[in-house]
């Protein structure tokens, strides 16, 4: 569900006719559903209820501070994977007790930063990064909480660029040697073991490949816990998938995401923490875009859009569906055509869609990219010289620009021109 929808032939984001943000903004811009993102983060909370449990919201799926402080004052923790995003988590007001440290390049000084200012826990990929850690945690005179990652090498059945527990993966060790390396853990000075932590991948449509997983983490739990070690919490990463088109094939829903937790780990005594972006912010974000030109081709028309895949480049990197759809909703059996949906940049990845049924449309009219609050904006850059989009968020009858669209100015002068030239 999302608060995008038609009022009286017009597309609304709540409240707010997306014309009207168009008309104050300019295109192309995001903008986000507060009521979305709400609802989609209390979805988790309730499926995880009564189990003592934390929902962390993956920054890297959508890092505006606006966005992270709609949902940290409902009580979200954050998953962070730099320390770009650890700061953007505090700018947030999130407290260091609700920030989950992963990623698999952590460095010294991303280490020194989260903690001096407070973490949670550092989800540890790899021995060596578990070494520098205690060092670096020993030398401030302090304690690192951490769970090691372990990699199950379970199929997730997902796209090859977002599958990460398999063996042939770079995330996490090797479940076979969990034991060992939990071992040396408790040798190392600085380092204080609190739980384990699993990640398969993103857009996971079914739930198997979770059950296949979260098993050998409860098997995994059984026998830690005979070492000798304090398993107290489990981290179980994220990756449930959202339904990127409108139809039946819809991947499951949160409710039964959490029973399978119940069922598999839920038995344990263990504090459950998730990390979902995707499902929280995905749907909550739309890109809107004008065409510029309708162009007639050989054998195919072309709808060329003032967004491009600088703006959201899912499509031309993972081959992505988003559903398009006119801001001026088509009459009841409107007449539709095919129309390859391109933007302005000098390559022909630079494409959203082809041969996608749309009603008439021509230079001037408006159109939304649904589906793309999740690694649309924060993967976006400024290739072609073309300015990143603005960010809009919307509460209700209210808008706000939570990322203003920057001048050509402020772009060029960040280039500098050495003193030889």
């Amino acid at each position: 569900m999302d608060h995008f929808q038609y009022k009286s032939g017009k597309l609304y984001a709540e409240d707010v006719a997306l014309a009207d943000i168009a008309a104050q903004v300019g295109t192309p811009f995001y903008c986000y559903s507060t009521a979305t993102l709400t609802r989609h983060y209390q979805l988790f909370t309730e499926a995880l209820s009564p189990l003592p449990h934390l929902v962390c919201f993956a920054i890297k799926s959508l890092s505006n501070v606006a966005v992270l402080k709609t949902l940290g004052n409902l009580g979200a923790g954050m998953d962070v994977v730099s320390g770009g995003e650890y700061l953007r988590a505090k700018a947030a007001g999130v407290p260091g007790d609700r920030i989950v440290f992963s990623g698999v390049g952590k460095t010294r000084q991303e280490m020194h930063l989260a903690l001096t200012g407070g973490i949670r826990q550092f989800n540890i990929e790899s021995e060596p990064e578990m070494r520098v850690l205690s060092e670096v945690a020993h030398g401030l005179g302090m304690v690192a909480p951490i769970t090691i990652r372990v990699n199950p090498d379970v199929d997730a059945k997902t796209h090859e660029k977002i599958s990460t527990g398999k063996k042939g993966d770079k995330f996490g060790i090797p479940i076979s040697r969990a034991r060992e390396v939990y071992a040396e853990a408790a040798t190392l000075p600085g380092l204080k073991v609190v739980g384990i932590d699993v990640h398969i991948g993103s857009q996971l449509t079914a739930l198997e490949p979770f059950e296949a997983a979260y098993l050998k983490v409860a098997e995994l739990t059984h026998a830690l816990r005979a070492d000798g070690h304090t398993i107290e919490r489990l981290d179980l990463g994220g990756g449930l998938g959202i339904p990127y088109t409108r139809d039946n094939n819809a991947p499951p829903l949160p409710m039964d995401y959490g029973a399978l937790i119940k069922r598999t780990v839920g038995d344990l005594g263990c504090e459950i923490e998730i990390e979902p972006g995707r499902l929280i912010s995905g749907n909550a974000g739309i890109l809107v875009s004008e065409v510029i030109y309708v162009k007639n081709g050989e054998d195919r028309d072309f709808l060329i859009v003032d967004a491009a895949m600088n703006d959201l480049i899912r499509p031309a990197m993972y081959g992505s569906h988003h559903d398009i759809i006119a801001l001026n909703e088509p009459a009841a059996g409107a007449e539709q055509q095919p129309y390859d949906i391109v933007g302005p940049i000098c390559e022909s990845g630079d494409t959203f869609a082809k041969a996608r049924n749309l009603p008439a449309l021509q230079a001037g009219d408006l159109i939304a990219l649904r589906s793309a609050g999740a690694y649309g904006a924060v993967m976006s850059s400024e290739y072609n010289s073309r300015p990143l989009v603005p960010e809009v968020l919307v509460h209700g009858d209210h808008f706000a620009v939570i990322r203003a669209r920057p001048t050509f100015d402020e772009m060029l002068s960040r280039d500098t021109i050495p003193e030889w030239l």
